[in-house]
Parts: structure tokens; sequence; C-alpha cells
């Protein structure tokens, strides 16, 4: 256990009906119990709440003695208490606690100033204040929770959307945990048994059944390579799905981002090259945030400002996920569509077309799809949809065509789905210790090397529920956190 006691507010900063700041630490209940008028903590049961005041300067209410006792004033004490905020008081006893320590959250009127004074009386009596992330760094080191749900916490706070709400959410259950706690119990078995032989290689004896260990192996690469598989969709619920809507000037691209959030959010103008900068707006489809970008129009240009918004439309167009492309048959040739998308696609980049102001088209046949059709599709497209940005019509393919990148974006292997940058590379170095273990047992290679690969393989799982880290990690993943978490 940690023997300094730590405090910090656990609520946002600013006004607010209600705020908390937690104590943390073996002197907790001592500690509060200086400067809480209305109940020794110390004397208190464990997941209590307790009404009385805060102050500076305590006299003995709440020490233990009688009201009659603690209304006797000492002749030599010339020091008046000075009462800062009327609280209520929860007292939670160890190991029930988040942190497995004994804890206090003070609840008092929400006001920054009044925070500020309690902490300082809080610091004066022998706390300190907690550092970024600590409270959930002492649940982990105290074994209440590993490192991946440590981290889910930080999500689950971050959560925009009921999407990546439900993901932190089961990985704070231990869903992360239990996938490679599996996958770790498998392999530590015959690591293990390879250990074992290297005991006994003067024996030349085989403890491990290599046509078992060649099944675990496979069955090994098959569930990490799921949980790899699943980093996209996790990625794109967690931090949400860029979709860059491109088109040359004029094309519908701000009419159609009106269009998908309901109001007018961009300028619409028959004036060719209206939009210089890029417009971002977030809007949720089925739980995942679509974070659109409405860009300027891109063609050759000598004005100075409309060139930086080209440039930036480029740019936008490198990182997106998604990319709408607008045309119209009025302003647009196939040869213009096609060289457009064959200069900027890329295999991680779903393209869709779109054929705005249909409304206005003559053509019943559609000639100019079809020759769009028989140049790109399937190879550089998904999809070409026909729409009126202005009359609203075809909008809802277009919502649809998202729905649809983010469900296929989804693994059936597996309901873990990896939403981390460092279980994602974990997993990653994992699997190639996997392979290279593969490559050991068909080659026969020497049952030392191929004990190293195991335990590297270990490692890397292991790091992702903090079984093997470093310090420099552990404060590297905790500095993100808030003071109060």
């Amino acid at each position: 256990m940690n023997q300094d006691t730590i405090c910090a507010l656990a609520t946002a900063n600013g006004i607010g009906a209600i705020g908390i700041i937690r104590v943390s630490g073996d002197q907790s209940f001592e500690i509060v119990s200086k400067v809480f008028q209305g109940k020794n903590l110390e004397k208190a049961d464990s997941h209590t709440v307790y009404y009385g005041f805060i102050v500076d300067g305590k006299s003995e209410v709440g020490s233990g003695k009688s009201e009659v006792e603690s209304n006797i004033q000492h002749p030599t004490s010339n020091i008046q208490p000075e009462t800062i905020d009327e609280v209520m008081v929860s007292v939670f006893k160890a190991p029930k606690t988040f942190t497995a320590e004994d804890s206090v959250e003070i609840s008092f009127h929400g006001s920054p100033h009044i925070a500020k004074k309690i902490l300082e009386v809080l610091i004066k009596n022998g706390a300190r204040m907690a550092k970024a992330g600590e409270f959930t760094m002492r649940a982990f080191m105290n074994g209440r929770i590993d490192l991946s749900q440590a981290e889910s916490i930080a999500d689950l706070i971050a959560s925009e959307n009921e999407a990546s709400r439900k993901v932190a959410l089961n990985q704070l259950k231990g869903g992360i945990t239990n996938e490679i706690s599996i996958l770790r119990n498998d392999l530590l078995n015959f690591t293990s048994l390879i250990e074992l032989e290297l005991d006994f290689a003067e024996e030349d004896v085989e403890f491990a059944d290599r046509s078992a260990m060649v099944k675990l192996i496979f069955n090994l690469k098959n569930k990490l390579g799921s949980l790899i598989d699943s980093f996209q969709f996790g990625n794109a619920v967690k931090n949400g799905v860029d979709v860059a809507i491109i088109g040359k000037p004029n094309a519908g691209k701000s009419t159609l981002l009106n269009a998908l959030l309901k109001e007018e959010r961009a300028i619409v103008s028959d004036i060719a090259g209206t939009t210089r900068d890029t417009i971002e707006e977030i809007l949720h489809i089925s739980g995942t945030a679509f974070r659109f970008i409405d860009t300027a129009g891109i063609r050759e240009t000598t004005d100075t400002i409309e060139e930086i918004g080209v440039r930036k439309a480029k740019e936008k167009i490198a990182t997106a996920k998604v990319l709408l492309y607008l045309y119209d048959e009025f302003d647009s040739t196939v040869n213009d569509v096609v060289s457009f998308v064959k200069e900027f696609y890329r295999k991680d980049l779903e393209i869709v077309l779109i054929h705005n102001k249909i409304d206005l088209s003559k053509n019943t046949e559609n000639h100019f799809d079809t020759q769009l059709s028989a140049e790109l599709l399937p190879d550089f497209v998904k999809k070409i949809i026909g729409i009126s940005a202005k009359e609203n019509q075809g909008i809802e393919q277009v919502i649809s065509v998202l729905k649809d990148y983010i469900e296929n974006l989804k693994t059936e292997e597996s309901n873990v789905v990896i939403t981390n940058q460092r279980h994602y590379e974990a997993l990653q170095k994992s699997l190639d210790s996997v392979k290279r273990v593969e490559n050991a047992i068909s080659g026969q290679i020497h049952t030392e090397l191929l004990a190293y690969e195991l335990r590297n393989a270990l490692e890397h799982l292991g790091e992702i529920s903090g079984e093997f880290t470093n310090d420099e990690v552990l404060g590297n993943i905790f500095s993100k956190f808030c003071i109060g978490k």
C-alpha cells in the first residue's frame, strides 16, 4: 500500500451544483477527520455517508468527544475555526474501493473557490495533490484492475457516442483481459514444457508434443489475427471516421453537407469557389461519429486564397477513410472523374461516387454512370449513387453507404474489439513471435531458440494487461488521465 495520501477534484472544473473531492491512502480517515465537523471518520463504517462541515482550524467536534465537551472553550485558545462549506462525506474502507485503499469522497457546493479552499486544508493536514491518473494508477498497482482496464476507464470518460461507450465498458469488464488470458494460458503450458526440456537437454527428451503445439500455434495465429483485424473497426468507433466531401467547384459539396446535417451549416452559392477553407462537422450515424469535411473545389486556380483551400482539400483526402466525390454531367466528363479517382486512390480509402443534380438530368438511360462503372467498378470504387442534394433526394443512400462501411469493418470471429494503438502493436509483435515459433517447429530449430520465441510471444501478450511493462510506459499511459482520475 502507498504510505502517502492523495487528494484531487474528481468533478470537472467550473461552477456546478455539486463538486466532489477524492482522498485516497492510508491516512484518508485521519486527515479528513481533522477538517470535518460532524463525525469521527476513523470510527465510521465503510460505505456510509455523513453530513457536516469542512472547517479550517477545526474545534473538537467530530473528534470523538461529546458536543458538551466540544463546546467548552480552552482558556488559552484564541483560534476560531473557519467554516468553508456544508458537505456530505462518503467513507470507503479498503479493499472494497476504487483504489483498493481507504478512501473518502467529499461532496461540496460546486464552486471552484470552495474546491480550492478544501484542497488547501487537506494538504495542510497531511495530504498531497494527486498526479494525473494517480487514483487509477493505484487501482492498477494494488491489483484491483489490470492495465487494459485502466486504459478503458480513460476511453469510457472520453466516449462521445454509444458505440465507443459500449466498447469501452466491455473492456472495463475485462473483455480484452479474458481473451488474452485464454491465449496466454495455452501458450504458457507449452512454454513450461519446452523450458523443462532445456533442463533435461542432455537426456534428449521431448516433453512437449510437437503436433499438439502446431495445432495450438495455428489456433493462436487465427485468434491474434482476428483481434488485430478488429482494430480498424475499433479505431473507427473510438476516434470516429473522417469523411472528405470532394469535387469540382460548384459540384454541390456544401449543399450535400447541409443536407446530411439537416441545417444550413455551409454557405451555398451559384458562384464557383465559395468554399475556400475546410468546414468540419460531426454526425453520429448508428452510434458512430462521422467527421464530415467540406472542402474547396479542386481545380487549377491563380487565386492565392483558393489555391490554399485546394491544397488543404488534398491534405484531407490523404487522411480520410471515406471519400465522397461529387460530380455532375454538366461540368464533368467521364475522363475527369476517372482521372481524379485514380490519382487519389489508395487501398485504405473507400471512394463513393455521387452523381449530383440528377433532378436536372435529361439523360434517363444514365450513359455517364454506365461508362464510369465500366472504368472504375469494382476495382476503385464500391458504389455510384445518384442524388439531388438541393432537392434532398438520395441522401438516405449516402447515409446507408456509411452504415455499410462500419458494418464491413466488423469481424465475426471475436466479440472483443481492439481500440487501443498500444494493444494493437503488442498483438502484432506477439503474432510475429508466434509465426517464428511456427517456423522453428517446422524447421526443427533448437529447443533453446523455440523457448526464446515462446517467451517473446508471452511477454508481448503480457504487455496488454500490464504483467510485463516498465515505468516509462506506465507514466505515459497515466499522464493522459485527468488529475482526479
